[in-house]
């Protein structure tokens, strides 16, 4: 079973640790609590379906949760794998139109939903709430066209060494729910490509893995294979 955020830790707390909402005051924490709906899914489980009507902004409390799109050939490309303390469907939940992607869950997982209306009603009445989203969005942005650029300009190898350094820093990135064919399709590849890439770097040196975890044995070889 997964572990909850810390029983001694209240969702007033909590909501206080993302980046959204440090700094809010205490009654308009309260008003989120107050609004907040937890919700439990299973590994697999869907979330939600792109261009159903948004519910709000989603918080993962525990777990890992990818955001998805399928081809017209049916092959799955993960936009983002997310973990505790992530927020996800933020731009439907701002803009109040519909979910610009698909969500499930990777493991057992646990999330809160702040409706949309709640969210708009803060940004009205509080500027410096209004500020905190703006900014948010954006380093959400400049990490989209990061993404963008790595998937256009680099080799596999080079977003996986990219991938395994991100996963070293980001919890999110590792632990349940994260196999080498949610990498794969998070990296826009297979996982037989992945398998591959995989033993050229530890021919390199650079990593040691079994079927079951990577090692990151030389990070400063790995940040040149990933041109860092």
């Amino acid at each position: 079973m997964p572990q909850s955020r810390d029983a001694a830790i209240s969702l007033h707390d909590f909501l206080l640790t993302l980046a959204y909402f440090e700094e809010l005051p205490d009654d308009a924490i309260d008003q989120l609590v107050q609004a907040s709906v937890r919700r439990h899914y299973e590994a697999g489980e869907i979330i939600f379906f792109e261009n159903d009507q948004a519910t709000g902004l989603w918080i993962v409390e525990t777990g890992r949760i990818k955001i998805y799109k399928i081809s017209p050939d049916g092959i799955e490309h993960i936009l983002h794998i997310l973990g505790p303390r992530d927020t996800f469907n933020d731009i439907a939940a701002f803009d109040g139109g519909s979910n610009p992607a698909d969500a499930a869950a990777l493991s057992q997982t646990e999330v809160d939903v702040i409706p949309a209306e709640v969210l708009i009603n803060l940004i009205a009445e509080n500027s410096d709430f209004a500020l905190k989203a703006v900014r948010v969005l954006a380093k959400r942005v400049r990490s989209l066209v990061g993404k963008i650029e790595s998937l256009a300009l680099y080799s596999v190898t080079v977003r996986l060494s990219r991938f395994l350094l991100d996963q070293a820093e980001d919890p999110s990135l590792s632990g349940p729910g994260v196999t080498r064919t949610a990498i794969a399709a998070h990296l826009a590849t297979t996982p037989q490509t992945i398998s591959n890439a995989l033993r050229e770097l530890e021919h390199a040196g650079a990593i040691e893995f079994d079927r079951h975890r990577i090692w990151i044995v030389d990070e400063p070889k790995l940040r040149s294979i990933a041109m860092l």
